[in-house]
């Protein structure tokens, strides 16, 4: 399991219906090791397959507790997707189950969080969208929630861009990105994503998706002067994502979670 042990009462709207690598940032080494290039990172060759800290990109963030105004401890990953009121993010639904929202501010998105540094504010996640048959049986086909941040009438897409939400698409190189629990900046790995379960989910084979990287997302045909991409899965579905940190899952996206999204969208 990717995301923390589950804590209290939840705040859920459930439904009834159903890649280029980008690092924004300087890659650090420790002292002695073995440096990975993006270069070498995209030709897949030998060490290649860990996932490297990097400076984050704006449209990805961590989630974090908060309480009384001060922020607890970040415990998964989401995204800005695209959307008609610009206010929407996605993330595993496993990360929001049990999650309270009440009070308001209970739950916040740091996105381009790095090293303590909070590049586009936080935005107080306000409503979450989920599937029902994630809800009633946490079905890992539909380990997806789309959640509403900030204020009514704020737009998070404006400051920060967005991923655009791709449905039906096929495994493929992707670029990976979550935080770790451990730390306070990302991790990024570019790699081939493969058919698992019945073409039903996804696995991603590269190192250090330790937990705290659930909901993070599956990035394909990346924008090398943006870090936007497309996002076709995250980090989750089978295992909650993944119980060894070298191996990674996500549900692969078809008709139910574009039915999900255009609820989102609609408020409904």
């Amino acid at each position: 399991m990717r995301g923390h042990p589950r804590t209290a009462a939840a705040s859920i709207v459930v439904l009834t219906i159903r890649q280029t690598v980008w690092l924004a940032g300087i890659i650090a080494a420790a002292l002695g090791a073995y440096v990975i290039t993006p270069l070498a990172q995209a030709a897949g060759e030998p060490g290649a397959r860990s996932g490297i800290p990097f400076g984050g990109t704006a449209a990805v963030g961590a989630l974090f507790t908060s309480s009384d105004g001060r922020l607890g401890a970040h415990f998964c990953t989401a995204s800005v997707v695209n959307s008609p009121a610009e206010n929407l993010l996605i993330t595993a639904a496993h990360c929001m189950l049990n999650k309270s929202l009440s009070p308001a501010g209970s739950v916040v998105f740091a996105p381009g969080y790095h090293d303590g540094i909070f590049p586009h504010g936080t935005w107080i996640v306000r409503t979450i969208y989920v599937d029902s048959s994630w809800e009633r049986d946490q079905n890992p086909n539909q380990d997806v929630a789309f959640l509403v941040v900030g204020r009514a009438g704020t737009r998070i897409q404006r400051h920060t861009g967005a991923e655009t939400l791709m449905v039906g698409q096929p495994p493929q190189e992707v670029q990976a990105i979550g935080y770790p629990d451990a730390t306070n900046e990302p991790i990024a790995c570019t790699a081939p994503a493969h058919n698992f379960h019945d073409a039903h989910q996804m696995v991603f084979d590269c190192d250090d998706y330790t937990d705290g990287t659930s909901g993070g997302p599956f990035l394909a045909h990346v924008n090398p002067d943006t870090g936007d991409g497309w996002v076709i899965g995250v980090i989750g579905g089978y295992e909650e994502g993944g119980d060894s940190p070298d191996i990674s899952y996500s549900p692969r996206f078809y008709s139910s979670i574009e039915d999900l999204y255009r609820i989102a969208v609609s408020g409904s």
